[in-house]
């Protein structure tokens, strides 16, 4: 955390300022989602290549009768079965989902006690215990339901939650708290949301084109087979697969109702900044933030894009 020169010595807070609990379960989300999303791409790219073989009009032969290519078909659903197992018993889009909520909702405490925002508001009495226990509560419920708290293994992570930065933040002016919070929370929660909604909106687009793409030679080939003049040449199978399997990737990433809720999200925090620059007054501030917290939160998010059509 640095200090910005001016009369009120305005403050500079990044992720780097949060606990060490907070950057290791995110950075268990990021591996666990990577995993996840890899899972999903490989089992789809192997179901499309297991229809190739079938489709093809040639067919290399060793050692007598058997076919090399149906042979790749077989490696190919058996790595389907392989990775499906694996990713059963290794649950990672479960780890992912349980690692995200617990470092998001560490982050918001942290940000809600380091600037006043409800419940840690200026009139709390001993704020840290407040703080400490609400966190506890909430990781509990996060426990029971498989979340692993690392700081039962990883040493770094049992750290203080309430960092130097938290503290120093909390301690200074109103005018230094807002401003803090407005630059570095809400705005910046603002750019994240606008950058994953122009993401969203491209992965929708080149998804959804290439479903196209992919449909028409096959719409094509079914109609010469209709009439007899494709033959033995049958790719019509796999390029079918391959239009389900980019169909099943775009719904996996949720491209288009992630667009919706996006935008929604970005037009929410829009409006509370406008408030708080302008409108909002010291009394109301508590308040204020816990409700920019709950818009930024991806429960928030999760159902909009459930709910939004």
């Amino acid at each position: 955390m640095s200090a910005i020169p001016g009369p009120l010595q305005s403050m500079v807070f990044r992720s780097e300022d949060l606990p060490a609990l907070f950057h290791h379960t995110d950075a268990v989300a990021v591996a666990r989602q990577r995993e996840a999303v890899n899972t999903t791409r490989g089992q789809l790219a192997l179901l499309v290549a297991g229809t190739v073989p079938a489709a093809l009009p040639w067919h290399i032969e060793v050692a007598g009768d058997v076919r090399l290519l149906d042979g790749l078909a077989v490696l190919a659903y058996l790595g389907v079965l392989i990775t499906t197992y694996l990713a059963s018993r290794r649950k990672a889009k479960s780890h992912w989902q349980l690692n995200r909520s617990a470092a998001e909702f560490i982050k918001s405490n942290c940000w809600r006690y380091a600037v006043h925002g409800s419940p840690f508001d200026t009139g709390t009495l001993h704020p840290e215990a407040v703080f400490a226990n609400r966190l506890e509560e909430g990781l509990q419920e996060l426990r029971k339901v498989g979340w692993a708290d690392p700081r039962d293994k990883v040493a770094d992570a049992a750290e203080g939650l309430i960092t130097t930065s938290m503290r120093e933040l909390r301690g200074r002016a109103f005018t230094v708290r807002k401003e803090t919070y407005i630059r570095d929370r809400l705005i910046e929660q603002r750019r994240w949301y606008r950058r994953r909604r122009q993401v969203a909106r491209r992965g929708a687009l080149v998804w959804a084109s290439t479903v196209a793409v992919l449909t028409l030679p096959a719409l094509v080939l079914a109609v010469l087979q209709t009439f007899g003049s494709a033959g033995s040449f049958a790719l019509t199978g796999t390029f079918s697969a391959a239009a389900a399997a980019c169909l099943a990737w775009n719904e996996k990433r949720r491209h288009h109702p992630l667009v919706s809720a996006h935008s929604l999200v970005e037009e929410d925090l829009e409006n509370m900044q406008a408030a708080m620059e302008t409108t909002l007054t010291e009394r109301q501030w508590a308040a204020a933030v816990f409700e920019t917290e709950r818009i930024v939160s991806p429960e928030h998010t999760d159902w909009l894009a459930r709910h939004r059509m």
